[in-house]
C-alpha cells in the first residue's frame, strides 16, 4: 500500500511539474508568439511559393529578420492550429501583425489580388499581348499559334478573333496567361448565347457567330451606346437588301498591321476576305472583342429603314443617319465642311 501510495505521489508530483513546465513555456511562448513584430515597420509584400513546407517560409522569413524562432512557431501552430493549411500567393504583411497573425494569414488565403482590365473593342492579338505584359500572370506559351489556342480551349471555332470578353478580370499571383484567356472564353460563349437566345425573329444572321461578328463591327463603329441600335439597325437593313456593308474597321481589320491611321483608295479596291466594300455580306470572323452591348445591339437592332451613316464632325462620336444616297451625300458634305474649318 506505501508503495502505490508513494508512486502515486510522485506521478502527482510529476503532473504538477509538467503542469507548471507548460503553463511556463506557454507564457513564455506569448511574449514572442503575439507580440507585434517590432522589425515589422512597414507594408511588406511577401510570396509564398507553391509547394513550400510552413518551416521552410518561417525560416525565410527569419533570413529577413521577421521572425525569431521559426521551428517553434511550426510546431505552435501544429498542435493549435489543426487543419492548417499554408496557401501560397502573395500576402501583405503589416505592422503590428505578431509571428501567429502572420502564420494566420498564411492559412487564410487572403492573397494580393491583381486585375488586368480588357476593353471593348480590343483585338484578340491585342489581348494576348496585354495579358504578356502582367508581370503577375504566368505566360505559359508565349507563341501558342491561334490554332493551338484554341485547341487549349477546347473551342470548336476556326479563328481565335472576338471569342473573348472584354472586362476586368481579377487573379492572384502565378495565375496563367490560359487561366484568364479560358475565363474570358466562356464568359463570351455565356453572354452571346444570352443574347442570341433572345434575338428578334427575322434577322438576316444565319447563327450566334454572324451575330457576333455583326456586334464586332458595331463596337469598332461607335462609341455612343444610344447610336449602337441605329447602326445595327443600318446593316442589317443593308444584309436584308443585298448591299454591301461598305464599313472601314473590316478594312482595318484587312490591312493589319500595315495599317499607318490612312486607309488609301489602294486599300478599298484590294479585294480581301474583310473589304466589305468589295464583298457582300459579314466578313469571315469578328473584327474585334465586342461588349455585352454590341451584341445585344446586333440582336435588337433599331430600324428607322436608314442604310448610311456618317460622322457629324461636332466630337462626341455622332453620328447622322440617312435614307437616301442624296441625304447621306448632303450630311458627308457638312462632315467635310466641319473638317474644312477646322
Amino acid at each position: 500500500m506505501r508503495s502505490r501510495f508513494r508512486i502515486s505521489l510522485v506521478a502527482l508530483i510529476l503532473l504538477g511539474c509538467a503542469a507548471i513546465a507548460g503553463i511556463w513555456i506557454y507564457q513564455q511562448s506569448r511574449t514572442w508568439l503575439y507580440a507585434p513584430i517590432s522589425q515589422l515597420t512597414d507594408s511588406t509584400v511577401y510570396e509564398v511559393p507553391r509547394g513550400s513546407a510552413l518551416v521552410t517560409v518561417l525560416r525565410d522569413l527569419q533570413k529577413r529578420g521577421l521572425i525569431e524562432h521559426p521551428r517553434e512557431l511550426s510546431i505552435w501552430v501544429r498542435y493549435t492550429r489543426p487543419g492548417f493549411k499554408l496557401k501560397a500567393g502573395e500576402y501583405e504583411l503589416q505592422p503590428g501583425m505578431s509571428p501567429i497573425d502572420v502564420a494566420d494569414l498564411f492559412n487564410s488565403g487572403k492573397v494580393i489580388l491583381h486585375k488586368v482590365t480588357v476593353v471593348e473593342g480590343t483585338t484578340t492579338k491585342d489581348l494576348r499581348k496585354l495579358l504578356a505584359d502582367q508581370s503577375a500572370l504566368k505566360i505559359v506559351k508565349p507563341s501558342l499559334s491561334s490554332q493551338a489556342l484554341l485547341k487549349v480551349l477546347n473551342s470548336t471555332y476556326l479563328h481565335p478573333e472576338g471569342l473573348f470578353f472584354p472586362d476586368t478580370y481579377v487573379f492572384s499571383k502565378g495565375t496563367t496567361d490560359l487561366e484568364i484567356l479560358r475565363l474570358a472564353h466562356e464568359r463570351m460563349r455565356k453572354e452571346l448565347d444570352r443574347a442570341w437566345a433572345g434575338r428578334e425573329p427575322g434577322l438576316p444572321l444565319a447563327n450566334a457567330y454572324e451575330a457576333l461578328i455583326l456586334a464586332s463591327i458595331i463596337e469598332k463603329e461607335t462609341a455612343l451606346a444610344s447610336e449602337r441600335p441605329m447602326i445595327a439597325g443600318v446593316f442589317v437593313e443593308r444584309l436584308r437588301k443585298g448591299m454591301r456593308l461598305e464599313t472601314d474597321p473590316t478594312v482595318i481589320y484587312g490591312i493589319g498591321d500595315r495599317y499607318d491611321g490612312n486607309i488609301r483608295k489602294s486599300d478599298l479596291q484590294r479585294d480581301t476576305p474583310y473589304n466589305t466594300y468589295r464583298r457582300a455580306g459579314l466578313p469571315p470572323t469578328p473584327i474585334c472583342l465586342p461588349s455585352a452591348a454590341a451584341l445585344d445591339a446586333a440582336v435588337h437592332p433599331k430600324q428607322t429603314g436608314a442604310i448610311f451613316f456618317v460622322a457629324t464632325g461636332k466630337g462626341d462620336g455622332s453620328h447622322y443617319f440617312s435614307r437616301t444616297l442624296d441625304e447621306h451625300n448632303a450630311a458627308l458634305q457638312r462632315y467635310l465642311k466641319i473638317l474644312r474649318q477646322r
